[in-house]
């Protein structure tokens, strides 16, 4: 009898230190992911569905600067992440650092991004996504609104990234080299384009370039105005006047964010204005061949949640570049800007319901 109750006791002492050593062991699983994405936890065959419906999210975002291209693109990558169930305020925690365009603010956010503790970071625009791939290694990394990650050292394979960074390039070369063609069809007068430009920018150096090669190629000139900064764009856009039959603007962040003072100069001097985003065509200038930068943030949104949820890395995960080009018109611009909008100009136009803006 006292055998057997000897037994009996052991047993339970048995069952009792299993099921603390469960919940220890539970614990020390969940500490060593703690520098994990919370999906590879949710994911895990040991968690429940509440478990996994109670998961949350952190995600840091460095941008360079606030403008409606760079705008548009943060909000369709979070819109992406709502409609996967990833929404703020309920399970995700976003930390949005604006740089101002100030190269110094930049490298702080990223190296403040880099200590803490995220499960995704994303870079928006080229200067931003440099810093968050040169200081973030730890964690998962994405890039949008960057023309050529490739040329910045963001990656060096558009394929296979490798690494724990990938993303969207927001130029597909064919967009400026269609761009440029169009103004040599149209506007024969055209013999020389003004460029307004921070080549302090990689990705201005690089879209200005292309630019002038399509030119080249109709026998027309590139000019370039420098400003190093927004105040210096409406002088920069001045001193075009007079040397500059025509002007534009590559996605360069410093001159964007003033692209009120070139709209003005355009349409007080009678300039046709060519910029290379919609959004700057919808506030005034007169023509781009693009895309809606907030779709082309949706598509990031969507690759961070295949990361997050479905435990995708960044390294196995192809770099794209937009495929939906189209010509973008703004009516109301070039009857500001003196041109004539013929048929010809709108027959390039595949969607003319949405991207001829009257």
């Amino acid at each position: 009898m006292k055998k057997k109750l000897l037994a009996t006791l052991a047993l339970s002492t048995a069952a009792l230190l299993a099921i603390a050593g469960c919940g220890s062991k539970d614990n020390n699983a969940n500490n060593s992911n703690a520098g994990a994405s919370p999906s590879a936890v949710a994911s895990s065959p040991a968690a429940s569905q509440d478990e996994a419906v109670n998961v949350s999210y952190r995600i840091a975002i460095s941008q360079i600067v606030e403008h409606p291209s760079l705008d548009a693109t943060r909000e369709g990558f979070l819109a992406a992440l709502k409609d996967a169930g990833i929404e703020e305020g309920k399970n995700l925690t976003v930390d949005v650092n604006i740089a101002q365009g100030d190269s110094a603010n930049n490298l702080s956010i990223a190296q403040k991004i880099a200590a803490d503790k995220n499960d995704l970071v994303l870079g928006i625009a080229t200067p931003s996504a440099l810093a968050i791939a040169q200081n973030v290694k730890d964690t998962p990394v994405l890039f949008a609104a960057v023309t050529d990650p490739l040329a910045a050292n963001i990656v060096t394979n558009l394929d296979k990234p490798g690494g724990n960074i990938s993303g969207a390039s927001d130029t597909n070369p064919e967009a400026i080299t269609q761009l440029m063609d169009f103004i040599a069809a149209n506007f024969p007068n055209v013999k020389s384009v003004g460029v307004v430009i921070n080549e302090g920018e990689p990705n201005a150096v690089i879209m200005s370039k292309k630019a002038e090669e399509a030119l080249t190629a109709h026998g027309i000139k590139l000019v370039k105005a420098a400003a190093s900064n927004s105040s210096e764009v409406k002088q920069a856009a001045e001193s075009l006047v007079g040397r500059a039959d025509a002007i534009y603007i590559t996605l360069d962040n410093t001159v964007v964010s003033a692209v009120d003072a070139i709209i003005q100069v355009a349409n007080d001097n009678k300039i046709p204005f060519f910029s290379s985003d919609r959004d700057t065509v919808e506030k005034g200038a007169f023509a781009t061949v693009g895309f809606k930068y907030y779709d082309h943030g949706y598509q990031v949104g969507q690759m961070a949640v295949d990361i997050l949820k479905n435990g995708k890395s960044p390294a196995d995960m192809p770099v794209t570049v937009p495929n939906k080009l189209d010509f973008i018109l703004n009516l109301k611009a070039a009857a500001a800007q003196g041109i004539t909008v013929t048929d010809a100009m709108k027959d390039k136009v595949q969607d003319k319901d949405n991207n001829i803006i009257q």
